[in-house]
């Protein structure tokens, strides 16, 4: 039953969740246990997108009586805040500690009444496109501080079942899901082992070439072992001609966006994202290329960030500029930029960036370490064979990935639709709810 629909099963009740909840209750309800009482807390990143909760975390109740959120075992909290609300954050409260629990304010509590409201019920009632929906609809303020009001969830309109029917549909549902998210997690551990074997892959070329019968030689250097006897080993300053910072300021998206301002967000491991990439405008693509113009197969390098540590190769065709936290470099003709490239994002060059960074905030890799690198060095026509076979092998990795990636959207899809069709009756359950009556 969606906010305005007019057609439910017969036996259901049109009513608004104000006559069948109570918002917010009273923290005068724990008013009588110790200020030394422990309760549960709960920060929003400890509520999942799912309904799971991370319950590892308490406090005194005297340390967060005042200024949290406040509920109990059997409350249904649903995020207010933008993204949070429309990415589904919300969740059934259950197993807190000594049944109580305080949390950030950007939750909304419901507490059902009993006679009316099954409280699993509500939990997937929450979660259903329809009062997602609305609640967008509904959200005041501006930009990242929109809230969804509490009034929204008081005037929401849904045709109410009969008590045993919402506690079969809720049982359904856990069920249903449950079989969906398991299939979920299942496509979710394909794309982190294919990850997994794309980074091995790339790692074992870079460093042991591609012929498994080549006689090999200590490097010298613990992190990186042994490679092929021909090998050298060099510092990235001497395979590469020029080494350009980024402006160390933030691009303006202001006039007319043409150019690609990349930053560490748009890049992986041999990918450039450039549809993501935010744009500038002529005058500033020519402030911020004053250094060195990017051409086709110069590296692109992020050297900060969560996502430092990255390399991917300047398509032909395509003007671009620096964004922030990037460097940039171009390849001595007498070396392959694509070897490079796929050098840069192997796991021996991962762990020099580490070893430079250790114990940092924020970790950032500087110019000076960068280009002091110790890069596997074949000749060019090796370095060549090496990255066309990554080239080919990444891009078969990545189909399987995008694959699973698309199967995880269509079961997310089907999940959706699932909740939303049985909570407003349009799927009926009333013989699974007799069924469920007889079982008990």
């Amino acid at each position: 039953m969606t906010h305005h629909d007019t057609s439910f099963p017969v036996g259901w009740k049109n009513t608004r969740l104000r006559f069948v909840l109570r918002l917010n209750p009273s923290k005068t309800e724990v008013s009588g246990l110790s200020e030394d009482e422990e309760v549960s807390f709960l920060p929003m990143e400890a509520i999942g997108d799912d309904g799971s909760l991370r319950l590892e975390a308490t406090r005194r109740l005297g340390d967060v009586q005042s200024g949290y959120s406040y509920f109990r075992d059997g409350d249904v909290a649903v995020a207010k805040i933008t993204p949070c609300f429309e990415n589904g954050k919300g969740a059934l409260m259950q197993g807190l500690v000594g049944g109580i629990g305080f949390g950030t304010t950007e939750l909304i509590v419901a507490r059902p009444h009993q006679r009316r409201l099954v409280a699993e019920f509500l939990n997937w009632l929450f979660q259903s496109a329809e009062f997602r929906g609305f609640g967008e609809g509904a959200m005041y303020g501006a930009g990242g501080q929109k809230r969804v009001p509490d009034d929204f969830v008081r005037d929401f309109r849904l045709a109410l079942p009969p008590l045993p029917e919402q506690t079969a549909i809720a049982a359904f549902l856990d069920r249903e899901t449950g079989k969906i998210d398991a299939l979920v997690e299942e496509q979710a551990r394909l794309i982190e082992l294919v990850k997994e074997k794309r980074q091995a892959v790339i790692s074992h070329a870079v460093t042991r070439g591609l012929d498994s019968k080549v006689r090999m030689k200590d490097s010298g250097i613990g992190w990186l072992g042994d490679v092929p006897e021909h090998w050298e080993v060099k510092p990235l300053k001497f395979m590469v001609s020029h080494v350009v910072d980024c402006l160390h300021t933030t691009p303006t998206y202001e006039g007319e966006l043409q150019y690609p301002a990349i930053r560490t967000a748009d890049i992986e491991r041999g990918v450039l994202l450039l549809d993501q990439a935010r744009r500038v405008s002529e005058s500033v693509y020519q402030e911020r290329i004053q250094r060195l113009r990017p051409e086709a197969d110069d590296i692109l390098y992020s050297r900060e960030g969560e996502r430092f540590g990255m390399a991917a190769l300047v398509p032909a065709g395509v003007d671009l500029c620096l964004g922030q936290r990037m460097m940039m470099f171009r390849v001595r003709p007498e070396n392959s930029p694509g070897f490079v490239m796929w050098a840069l994002n192997s796991d021996p060059i991962y762990q020099q960036v580490l070893e430079r960074t250790a114990g940092a905030m924020a970790p950032h890799a500087n110019i000076g370490d960068v280009i002091n690198f110790r890069v596997p060095c074949p000749n060019r026509d090796e370095q060549l064979a090496i990255s066309g076979y990554l080239d080919g092998v990444t891009s078969r990795l990545d189909e399987l990935v995008l694959k699973a990636t698309a199967v995880i959207e269509l079961l997310q899809e089907r999940r959706s639709a699932l909740i939303s069709a049985v909570v407003t009756g349009k799927i009926d359950l009333r013989h699974y709810a007799n069924a469920e009556t007889v079982a008990a």
